[in-house]
């Protein structure tokens, strides 16, 4: 309660339910009648008294009809309001344009971004009793640490169907043997044209029942029931019997005709957020892939899904399936003799991965299916969120940096009796204007550059117009953004005082060049931490792609499909190492990079397998000329010789093999698989056969042929007229089946297609979030020139010289950059060195990295206010100080 005035409380109560025509008599009366009081009685009493005379004209007569004129006062203040916020946006046509540019392409990235982490999170979400569906992974200890992987024994499935009444149905798939993603050459029966194929899978009917696919033809119930039948996709149904019915066809793999398959259904193709993306189920129904494989236990090749009853908790189940371990792989484990049974009993254990959380929620399980990974999810959402908080600075920072254009516009409506609320409220309608003009432009800006988006996340995302949600949706978004953004503005402005205001002194400067400043550095250091976050990637995938891998990737062809060959393989080697131009010529499935055939093996040192646990480690079929087209090194010893008798029963390791089996002489040493014994007759350089996520793990090399690939070693600088040759040679062995081949590095570039991804899309985004921070600085340099003409004038009247302008008007800035760079780099770090654990051969954080994301941010900084600082500098001081 002020001594000079009448309470504003009791008079803005008065001005609330008083009829617009007493209201300004009966406010006079009252405000004489309050001066007299203080005068005779002190303020304090004149208060009270003002209070009680304001209650006593609460009454009819007096109190006006609330329900027309505030309906006409709201409609006529937001149309006010609507009409002075699109002058003020038309009057300064720069600011606008970087105020909603700068808007709209946070807005498009945010949009972005948002599509695609819905993209991810919409992955296997179509499934009938979605809740009810799991993948079931065990954990175990290998080599001395935990892993968690999905495969599992033939007979699992079946027995913990049978085991346990919570599970209502149990399925399994394998694709271990349809190595290289399920690859197979398929033609139809009455055709001789081999088509390629690399989404084919042995499925189980139970699994089609646990799945419940849409059949478009057949018995959904029995369609696998049957040995040597097949379900197809209706895309492929479509490509190989076009306009037939395929139901009852058959068709050939490999071009074997004991590979025969009857079509038994057709079922629409699975979508394309499906972590299941295979397009051929080949029936597992009187299939055993070696003798006594459905019963045996100590194998694992099968991926299982069960289906639990309704109310089942899947902790308590996954802790009751222990049991398995004792009753199914503990006997078969003592009946050969195993030593690690005390181990396998007390390292074992299972987890069921709703699978809904498959595709995201993988990264630390063995799987050969590629996933997503959820970090990413966290880490662009981070991301949208940086760079729509940048673009909002840039509104916040220019609002208050031209207060003092806005100062005597909020004095002379504050003098005309304008209230603090309805100032906000004008600002308030402002930035929604512009928020709402940005969420427009941005969404168009999103929807023309989506096809570009698309490319480079690997994406097949659709702009979704005819979602209606997506509407109200964006308008709320734009609401809720703008009213963030010009909340602070709008009650910094809605502050002045009128009577400071309109003589021109503005006492808040100080605070709101603070504020500016805060708000600066928030934006560079979210535009460096982005900056190097960028190079780091990059670094590592160079790193990768450039490390020393043991083996030599350079002008290897990989010659596909020549499964079909038979044994005529032979022969069309023979005839490619003819050529010229070809030095090296293997036949084998086994190569140092994913997606190719692996086999997962236990190792003892002779005479111990029953006493020793087991060193884990793969066994590759490869023939004698395999490790000389790979570029491989011996350490010791020798390659495998087909002409050597002996070497049938010989081996090559890698020197993490005989450093696992402690084997000090290699070469005079034996080592048995499934008590068969190897003599080892070479040691290989460690090389890089999996992902550097990992490390090298033991690898073995026995004598054979796994003929579905040929891998060629060219020598020329011809390559187009090697492949000429190549491809009239293969042409002479398979007329009715096109020519496939890949080259070996790109098949090794390709096991890093993620980190490639990220890499390009934290790229895209840092650029705009350093575009989008720069349009605000350059606004902000603009109009902090302008505001100091005066100055600047009698500067250059006094003999300042350009550089020393430049430097006044650019150090300050400058400051602001270095100071946000030094808030970056601890953030930067830390989150890259996490990244980074996740590679088990990894770059490191060199302090260049960062020295150079700092300079080339302030070189950025500097170039973006250069312009105006420049412009400045060439001011003729008696137009400055005139226009003054």
């Amino acid at each position: 309660m002020s001594r000079n005035q009448p309470p504003n409380l009791a008079k803005g109560f008065l001005q609330w339910f008083c009829k617009r025509s007493l209201f300004e008599s009966i406010a006079g009366d009252l405000d004489e009648e309050y001066h007299i009081n203080a005068q005779k009685r002190g303020s304090l009493l004149a208060g009270w008294s003002y209070y009680w005379n304001v209650i006593r004209f609460f009454r009819p007569g007096i109190i006006r009809n609330f329900s027309e004129t505030q309906k006409l006062s709201h409609m006529d203040t937001l149309r006010n309001n609507l009409k002075i916020a699109w002058r003020s946006l038309m009057k300064q046509k720069v600011y606008t344009v970087i105020k909603i540019g700068g808007f709209s392409i946070g807005i498009a990235a945010c949009l972005l971004i948002s599509l695609y982490i819905q993209d991810e999170l919409s992955y296997d979400d179509f499934y009938q009793h979605q809740s009810q569906l799991y993948r079931v992974i065990g954990i175990d200890e290998y080599n001395g640490k935990e892993v968690r992987a999905v495969w599992f024994p033939a007979p699992f499935a079946k027995s913990i169907q049978e085991d346990f009444p919570e599970i209502e149905e149990a399925g399994r798939f394998n694709s271990s043997e349809l190595f290289g993603a399920g690859s197979r050459e398929v033609r139809r029966a009455d055709q001789r044209r081999n088509y390629h194929e690399n989404r084919i899978v042995y499925f189980d009917q139970n699994l089609l029942n646990i799945l419940q696919p849409t059949f478009i033809a057949g018995d959904p119930r029995t369609a696998l029931d049957e040995p040597n039948t097949i379900v197809i996709t209706k895309s492929r149904a479509d490509k190989y019997f076009p306009n037939e019915n395929a139901l009852g066809k058959s068709l050939v793999l490999d071009d074997r005709q004991e590979n025969s398959l009857e079509i038994t259904g057709v079922i629409e193709d699975f979508p394309k957020n499906s972590h299941l993306d295979f397009q051929f189920f080949i029936t597992m129904t009187g299939r055993e892939f070696w003798q006594g494989e459905q019963s045996y236990w100590r194998a694992q090749n099968y991926i299982t899904y069960v289906k639990l009853q309704p109310g089942t908790d899947p902790m308590d189940l996954a802790k009751k399936m222990k049991s398995v371990v004792e009753k199914y792989i503990v006997p078969a484990m003592i009946a050969e003799g195993a030593a690690d049974v005390e181990s396998a009993i007390e390292n074992s254990a299972f987890y069921l991965q709703p699978i809904k959380d498959i595709h995201l929620k993988s990264a630390d399980i063995y799987d050969i299916q590629p996933r997503g990974d959820i970090k990413y999810i966290w880490l662009f959402g981070a991301i949208a969120v940086v760079i729509l908080v940048i673009a909002s600075i840039n509104f916040v920072n220019l609002a208050t940096a031209k207060s003092a254009n806005r100062a005597k516009e909020v004095g002379l409506r504050k003098t005309m009796g304008s209230s603090r609320p309805q100032l906000v409220l004008q600002f308030l309608t402002e930035s929604n204007v512009y928020a709402l003009i940005s969420f427009i432009v941005g969404t168009m800006l999103a929807w023309s550059v989506l096809s570009l988006f698309n490319e480079l996340a690997n994406k097949t995302i659709d702009f979704p117009w005819n979602q209606w949600e997506i509407y109200p949706l964006l308008v709320v978004s734009s609401l809720i953004i703008g009213s963030l953004s010009g909340i602070y503005p709008a009650f910094y402005l809605s502050a002045f005082e009128p009577s400071k205001t309109l003589k021109g002194n503005l006492s808040r400067g100080n605070r709101s060049a603070r504020m500016r400043s805060i708000l600066v550095i928030t934006q560079f250091a979210a535009s460096i931490i982005l900056m190097i976050c960028t190079v780091v990637i990059y670094q590592q995938m160079n790193f990768v792609l450039k490390k020393d891998l043991g083996f030599n990737k350079d002008q290897v062809l990989i010659l596909k499909g020549t499964s079909t060959l038979g044994n005529q393989v032979l022969p069309l080697k023979s005839e490619l190492l003819k050529l010229a131009d070809v030095s090296d010529v293997a036949i084998g499935d086994y190569l140092p990079v994913s997606d190719t055939k692996r086999d997962g093996n236990s190792f003892f040192v002779a005479g111990r397998s029953r006493m020793d646990p087991p060193t884990y480690g793969q066994m590759w079929t490869v023939d004698d000329d395999f490790i000389n087209t790979m570029g491989m090194r011996l350490v010791s010893g020798r390659s495998l010789d087909f002409e050597l008798a002996s070497d049938s029963n010989s081996i090559v390791i890698n020197e993490e093999m005989a450093k696992r089996l402690s084997l000090e002489k290699p070469l005079a040493s034996r080592i048995e698989n499934y008590e068969r014994p190897w003599k080892i007759v070479g040691v290989l350089q460690n090389f890089h056969y999996e992902s550097m996520k990992g490390k090298i793990e033991p690898l073995a090399m026995k004598l054979g042929y796994s003929s579905t690939m040929v891998s060629v070693k060219t020598q020329s600088n011809n390559l187009p007229g090697t492949l000429d040759q190549i491809e009239s040679v293969w042409k002479e062995f398979a007329p009715n089946q096109p020519i496939r081949y890949d080259f070996l590095d790109d098949r090794f570039a390709l096991m890093y297609k993620d980190l490639k991804q990220v890499g390009r899309l934290f790229n895209t985004f840092a650029v705009l979030a350093i575009l989008v921070a720069c349009l605000g600085l350059f606004a902000l340099s603009a109009y902090m020139v302008e505001q100091r003409t005066k100055e600047l004038s009698i500067r250059k009247a006094l003999g300042a010289s350009l550089v020393s302008l430049f430097q006044l008007l650019t150090k300050d800035y400058l400051k602001l950059v270095i100071i946000a760079f030094a808030v970056a780099t601890p953030f930067a770090w830390y989150f890259m060195e996490d990244w980074l654990t996740g590679y088990e051969y990894r770059t490191h954080l060199h302090w260049s990295i960062f020295l150079s994301a700092g300079l080339l941010s302030s070189f950025i900084a500097i170039v973006t206010i250069s312009f105006e600082s420049i412009k400045a500098g060439f001011i003729n001081p008696a137009e400055g100080l005139r226009s003054e």
